[in-house]
């Protein structure tokens, strides 16, 4: 045989081997897996990145105490003063609450943690506790981003309901917390009644809300406690967050939102105690600054929440957002942005209390090269950091101000590179491959393509996005030539058509009806009848 002919054989039984090893890895990608062993999922351990070093937070928790001593809070509603005074703070002469280091530390001691923010189904059941990470949505915007116009227009209570029902099937958003509001419904009662009512038909993972006043609280609480099946299965399985604005910054507190706050605590509802300054501009410039306020302004809200039921589980929110100095705009997509999220991802464990804060809230318009880079940087980042909830990671634009439901399905795909990233590497004595590659080099074809270890390791080590390009260009160029833009509108357009949850029996949901009557907007025929 000539030598040509056994280089041409040789390169055959090659390509034949690894065309095997391609068989073999599609045989095994077609498999499902077990939760636990999937690349990347909920809970992921991240703390491996922290802005804050030495004893930087030790430094920054003596100027919290400090200034809830001799600072404190202004505009305390008269049910707060009674709570927070009988807990042990003092009330001044200048109308000012104020809060003793052993009080503080007292509630820190005390306060929960280590809970279970829950979802309808089981499966999406969430433990906050120690640098376990989680992504989700959250925010107010006023807009719907309409990618194929190029143009923003109102949010409508719709849009809220087809968000949730994207987000119930993206495996990388754990939770759901609303992110528009319903520019439809002007109305504040019957607004913050059917953005729940959205929500919770939308999706069985967890819902977070909010609430304009004390009184929309209580036909809420019916509508969930319905949903559970009685209120004691509400309150033993909560399955919706308050996200509770209870302070104004700097350092007062909000009446309407105090009053929602005590409602949904007496109510069994879990809070998110949400300190969002904005540095620069309502709070100190200084990034350090900027931190020490919004923490000190959370503890105050800890020390009101166990005051009034000790124990209620409750998030720490610290939440502070960025401006830009030139302008005075807030700038979520900043370097600044990213690093603020990551300290207070570090202070909440500082106190092992559960944390959350926001990320990726980019300020580009539509879903493009700015976006992809602020999202991707600033959500990495809270999740290495360890950071429990990562509140807006997905879907916004404008800073807050635009969501879009295309970026909800890049965005799945980019925090799955994130708790990849958060994962990091697992070096164990079989990871560690010695025997692996002594066989391929002294006893095999050279090459792992379709070595047993690749084959074993390809789903559970590795993750694969859904919608984005990794097509060699001439197979690009095959395909039309498409972006991921085009491959997300294409697959919205396929799940708002197919996917209409039914957690929520439709025997249960006449109920509500019947109930609430004309106060539930969202017409039956647009949840697919």
């Amino acid at each position: 045989m000539s030598v040509v002919l056994e280089k041409q054989e040789a390169a055959a039984d090659q390509r034949s081997r690894r065309s095997g090893g391609r068989e073999a890895r599609r045989a095994m990608r077609a498999a499902p897996l077990a939760d636990d062993i999937r690349p990347v999922r909920a809970g992921l351990e991240g703390g491996s990145y922290g802005p804050l070093r030495g004893n930087d937070q030790e430094r920054i928790h003596e100027a919290v105490l400090t200034l809830l001593e001799t600072v404190g809070f202004a505009n305390a509603i008269p049910s707060c003063i009674e709570a927070l005074t009988k807990a042990g703070a003092t009330y001044g002469d200048d109308g000012r609450i104020r809060f003793p280091r052993a009080l503080v530390l007292d509630t820190i001691k005390k306060a929960a943690r280590n809970f279970t923010l829950h979802g309808q189904d089981p499966k999406h059941d969430m433990v906050i506790q120690g640098k376990r990470v989680h992504y989700g949505t959250a925010g107010a915007a006023v807009h719907l981003v309409d990618v194929e116009k190029r143009e923003y227009r109102e949010s409508l209570l719709q849009d809220i309901y087809d968000a949730a029902r994207i987000v119930d099937g993206l495996d990388n958003i754990h939770f759901f917390q609303r992110p528009m509001v319903p520019r439809d419904i002007p109305d504040p009662l019957e607004m913050d009644f059917n953005t729940l009512y959205a929500c919770v038909m939308g999706t069985s993972k967890h819902v977070g809300t909010s609430f304009t006043v004390r009184e929309n609280v209580q036909p809420a609480l019916e509508m969930l406690y319905a949903i559970a099946g009685g209120e004691e299965n509400f309150r033993a399985r909560p399955f919706v967050s308050n996200s509770n604005c209870f302070v104004v910054p700097p350092m007062k507190f909000a009446e309407d939102a105090c009053g929602v706050l005590e409602a949904c605590v007496e109510g069994g509802i879990p809070i998110l105690l949400l300190s969002a300054g904005q540095a620069g501009a309502t709070a100190p410039a200084a990034i350090a600054g900027a931190v020490v306020q919004a923490v000190a302004e959370v503890l105050a809200g800890l020390v009101y929440v166990n005051a009034i039921k000790p124990g209620h589980p409750a998030i720490f929110g610290t939440w502070p957002f960025v401006s830009d100095l030139r302008t005075g705009a807030m700038s979520g997509g900043s370097a600044e942005q990213a690093v603020l999220t990551a300290a207070c991802a570090q202070m909440a464990q500082f106190y092992d209390l559960p944390g959350g804060s926001a990320a990726g809230m980019t300020d580009s318009k539509l879903p493009d090269i700015q976006s992809g880079y602020e999202k991707g940087i600033t959500d990495v980042m809270a999740g290495l950091a360890g950071l429990n909830l990562v509140y807006e990671s997905a879907g916004m634009h404008a800073s807050l101000l635009g969501f879009c439901l295309e970026s909800l399905i890049i965005d799945n795909d980019m925090l799955g590179h994130c708790l990849r990233c958060v994962r990091g590497i697992e070096v164990t004595d079989e990871a560690l491959s010695i025997d692996t590659i002594a066989e391929v080099c002294l006893n095999g074809p050279g090459h792992y393509l379709g070595n047993e270890q690749t084959l074993r390791l390809m789903q559970t080590e590795y993750f694969y996005p859904a919608v984005g390009d990794r097509f060699s260009p001439k197979e690009w160029n095959e395909k039309g030539r498409p972006d991921i833009l085009q491959r997300a509108i294409i697959e919205k357009k396929r799940i708002l058509a197919e996917r209409f949850p039914r957690h929520v029996p439709k025997l249960l949901d006449d109920k509500l009806r019947a109930r609430f009557g004309d106060m539930i907007k969202l017409p039956r025929a647009n949840m697919g009848g």
